[in-house]
């Protein structure tokens, strides 16, 4: 899989953003584990500390939650967000 950019920029934003995609569109469905960073740099031909930095991306962007000793899964995204039931008034 080829790393497309839309704009200038780092590598490891563009693949995070590729990910990102792919967890909106469902094909990297909720509560499914995230294929492991190796097999990712594999994937996109990266080297591995650009799937690392992406995968923190994705964890800062809270799309991706990562269990120690169990890999980082797809977190379940509500489609809304919640209402805020206390107001500064």
């Amino acid at each position: 899989m080829n790393i497309e950019r839309e704009t200038p920029g780092y590598l490891y934003e563009a693949m995070a953003e590729q990910l990102a995609a792919r967890i909106r569109s469902g094909e990297l469905a909720p509560n499914t584990p995230l294929p492991g960073e190796n097999q990712l740099a594999r994937e996109y031909g990266v080297s591995l500390g650009t799937a690392r930095h992406a995968t923190r991306v994705l964890r800062e962007r809270g799309l991706v939650v990562t269990i120690k000793s169990k890999g980082t899964y797809v977190t379940k995204r509500d489609r809304e967000p919640p209402l805020c039931l206390w107001s500064a008034a």
